[in-house]
């Protein structure tokens, strides 16, 4: 069985039925972009950003339409179910655009880090904490990505295991969602920085990436050379959580 455990990835090539459900996924996408309610609730960054959590109509089993969800991802992964409906991610020209509130420091960190983060920990009142735990992440490109490509720093998980083994010892696994982990936080992601290479990883549709449930992760900046198709960048996610988040610190 391929592992998550080295990189904390699996990119792989393109597969006719991951395509297949990419294809459905982006004509049930359009809908979604041109909803009012959606475009309101989720546009971000000057309009520059779609987040979509939950947004793509997909069914307890992933399906879109009547297109199953299947992939090479199989052989690492069992997706639960049922399964959450998919992020829809789009990115368009000019990312990453400001919104009026966005700090000066904010809107750095998007442009030189990629908006780099880990999913999972949510901030409430400038504060973080683990809140959905989630088993894994993956990702399935739309349209082609490379305009505003997945940035990924491989081994960062390892950086990120031990950081939080250490904030969360000798805390009851209940307790671990309500510990404050900021701090924790800020000091591994600027570890991951000095230690993990940074790499872009531009993805045409038939793609696909599984990523380690503590792999650090972003999105670069939008290149203006690059040729897009006029949707956008439009990626979908899955991000199962986890029913016991003791497990989110356990291997892989």
């Amino acid at each position: 069985m391929v592992s998550l455990a080295d990189d904390g990835l699996i990119h792989y090539r393109p597969d006719r039925r991951v395509a297949a459900w990419a294809a459905a996924a982006k004509a049930a996408a359009a809908g979604v972009l041109a909803d009012p309610d959606e475009r309101a609730r989720w546009l971000r960054h000057d309009g520059t950003w779609f987040v979509g959590v939950d947004s793509l109509p997909t069914g307890e089993d992933g399906s879109i339409g009547d297109v199953p969800l299947a992939g090479p991802w199989e052989d690492a992964v069992t997706l639960p179910r049922p399964l959450h409906r998919a992020q829809l991610s789009a990115v368009f020209p000019g990312y990453p655009g400001r919104d009026p509130n966005d700090t000066d420091a904010a809107h750095r960190f998007r442009l030189r880090r990629d908006s780099a983060h880990l999913d999972g920990l949510l901030a409430e009142d400038g504060r973080r904490h683990l809140r959905e735990p989630h088993a894994f992440v993956l990702g399935l490109p739309l349209t082609a990505t490379a305009a505003s490509p997945l940035v990924v720093w491989p081994g960062s998980h390892e950086v990120i295991r031990e950081a939080f083994l250490a904030a969360f010892a000798g805390l009851p696994p209940a307790l671990w969602p309500e510990t404050d982990v900021t701090q924790i936080y800020r000091e591994a992601r600027a570890e991951v920085f000095d230690t993990c290479e940074r790499v872009e990883l531009p993805m045409q549709p038939g793609e696909s990436v599984l990523m380690h449930r503590l792999l650090i992760h972003g999105v670069a900046p939008w290149k203006d050379a690059v040729v897009t198709p006029p949707e956008g960048r439009l990626v979908a996610y899955f991000r199962p959580v986890l029913g016991d988040v003791r497990a989110w610190l356990r291997e892989p």
